[in-house]
């Protein structure tokens, strides 16, 4: 009844009534809200039902079921890339009928006996490797051959280069650039969010993008080498100063500067919960009051005896003295 009423596609989880449809409008938006969390609920259960018709498989978990292939085809959330143009090579290869053919990356070396890299370190034919060059009859007299060899891949490399970013400017005027080639050029406009180019990126975006290619090595640039006239990158952060390991001239005060600092601070933040200072004050004012009026009334009382009363001679001194003449021995 309910997969008649309703459009069920378990493959998405979602379910669409095509005949649901307001006799009149409702008069409010609570009204409108709840008649169709009404629908919604009916929606949702219809969705239930329909999985647990499905043949399971017990689990501990419980009844585990595999959903069937989507039926409705849900839009993009992104518009769709647009098609890379192709290189000069590709132009080339498809009007000659050129297919490439994935090569090994492990190549059999003559001079070696060894296998080796195709491309990289410690590849096949690599020049470092070969102790001796064959001299042809183009060669020119006293013409370094290792020399030669060595200019003419610099000049393979910068052809190469120049290919490379000749194929980026034709893929930016057709607005396929590579995503990391968008994420590392300020000056060039992101695929769907600019359509003009400016002319050329002003000195602070300059200086920005050179600091954080000069702190993306693991050193944050310490140990790479400088370019002439390149000034240090500017750090927009605060450093941490930490307390040296090797105790030292005036370590022991600083160490307790840091600690009072935490304290204090620690102290300051909960100090309405631990001490009432209005209360510790008035009571250090009483006290210090009650102190000077005992203090006063002290010496008042002593100057008064002083006046009124005789002093009395003290006979411990005497006493003493005539124990002691008792108690010395007679002399015969």
């Amino acid at each position: 009844m309910e997969a008649e009423k309703f459009q069920i596609d378990l493959g998405n989880l979602m379910a669409y009534d095509p005949s649901h449809h307001f006799p009149s409008l409702p008069d409010s938006r609570e009204e409108l809200t709840r008649k169709c969390l009404e629908r919604g609920t009916e929606l949702v259960q219809a969705v239930a039902n329909a999985l647990f018709s499905l043949p399971s498989s017990e689990d501990p978990d419980g009844p585990i079921v595999t959903l069937p292939e989507p039926t409705t085809k849900l839009p993009r959330e992104k518009h769709l890339p647009k098609p890379k143009p192709p290189t000069k090579w590709e132009q080339f290869a498809k009007m000659k009928g050129i297919k490439n053919h994935k090569k090994d990356k492990r190549v059999f070396d003559e001079q070696t006996s060894t296998w080796k890299r195709r491309h990289g370190y410690d590849r096949v034919n690599d020049d470092k490797d070969i102790p001796i060059i064959e001299a042809k009859p183009t060669d020119e007299p006293g013409e370094d051959p290792f020399a030669k060899r060595k200019a003419e891949k610099k000049q393979r490399v910068e052809k190469q280069e120049k290919n490379r970013l000749q194929n980026l400017k034709q893929a930016m005027k057709a607005g396929a650039l590579p995503s990391h080639v968008q994420l590392a050029a300020t000056a060039l406009p992101i695929t769907g969010t600019k359509t003009e180019v400016p002319e050329k990126a002003n000195k602070q975006e300059l200086e920005n993008v050179a600091g954080m290619a000069a702190a993306a090595t693991a050193s944050g640039g310490k140990f790479d080498k400088k370019l002439p006239g390149e000034k240090p990158a500017k750090h927009p952060g605060k450093y941490r100063k930490f307390l040296p390991v090797v105790e030292g001239k005036g370590l022991g005060s600083q160490e307790k500067q840091q600690t009072d600092k935490i304290l204090n601070k620690l102290m300051s933040q909960s100090s309405h919960d631990i001490l009432d200072v209005n209360k510790a004050v008035s009571m250090y004012n009483v006290k210090a009051e009650k102190r000077r009026k005992h203090e006063k009334e002290k010496g008042a009382s002593s100057s008064n005896s002083g006046k009124l009363k005789p002093k009395k001679k003290s006979f411990k001194k005497s006493a003493t003295k005539k124990s002691s003449k008792k108690s010395a021995p007679k002399k015969h």
